[in-house]
């Protein structure tokens, strides 16, 4: 059993219930196989990063494997602005946010609510010094634990969708994005769009944000905000103390 998100964004939660934690988003368009169901929900893997967790059973339209396989061949479609809107019916409008997969909105069998969508369109793989134009559009956007919007974004939910709007595929969790791309041995390696990581006590990856030029970092900590990198870590320019322990940077690009 297959499916695809046609809500502006919907909850993926650890448990089956309305008061588990929220461990991440789908945004209009995702599309993913469904592993479990119960009579009120679904455990979904999403086909992107292959993430998996639970969401409400009516919170999705239901596709077949044809219909899925399809969209795996579609070239992938973003909607480019913070937020849009799809029209459908009689003049209704539904807003999706930045980042929402646009699709399969020409394929006739799928878009059976007849959505359409003219809005600003992003596709493709675009060069690495875009990335950081991207991250800006998320600057000041508030922190929110499995978020991946501007209107509420975790660490790695920030670093996963602005690689994704320039083409490029990240793992969902920061440990996860740990374990992708090439180590650099110093801080003077990197470049702008390298991300870096930071571990905890017990060494666990529990943070991830985005290199810019001259040692600082774009990063969702409170609010995506912009601070300084050294080799202990992230300088917070507002509590003048270090927040983060540096563990490795790595090249992805």
């Amino acid at each position: 059993m297959f499916g695809i998100c046609n809500l502006a964004i919907v909850p993926i939660r650890f448990e089956a219930s309305d008061r588990s934690e929220m461990v991440s988003q789908l945004l209009f368009g995702d599309h993913f196989k469904i592993v479990e169901s119960t009579p009120k929900w679904i455990r979904i893997q999403t086909a992107f990063d292959h993430y998996e967790g639970w969401i409400d059973s009516k919170q999705y339209q239901a596709l077949s494997e044809t219909q899925f396989q399809l969209i795996e061949t579609t070239a992938n479609i973003l909607n480019g602005d913070l937020i849009d809107f799809v029209s459908y019916g009689n003049n209704q409008l539904m807003p999706i946010p930045l980042g929402s997969s646009v699709s399969f909105l020409d394929i006739n069998e799928i878009n059976t609510s007849n959505f359409q969508f003219e809005g600003m369109k992003l596709c493709g793989v675009k060069p690495k010094e875009q990335l950081l134009k991207t991250a800006f559009l998320y600057l000041n956007a508030p922190y929110l634990w499995g978020g991946k919007t501007p209107f509420g974004i975790d660490c790695s939910g920030f670093t996963q969708m602005v690689y994704k709007l320039n083409g490029y595929k990240l793992l969902r969790d920061a440990s996860q994005q740990a374990t992708q791309g090439e180590p650099l041995s110093f801080i003077e390696e990197s470049e702008p769009g390298d991300l870096a990581f930071f571990d905890n006590d017990e060494g666990n990856i529990i943070h991830v944000g985005i290199m810019m030029e001259n040692n600082y970092i774009i990063h969702a900590s409170g609010k995506v905000r912009i601070d300084r990198i050294d080799h202990l870590g992230i300088y917070n320019v507002d509590t003048g103390r270090h927040t983060h322990k540096l563990r490795v940077i790595k090249k992805l690009i």
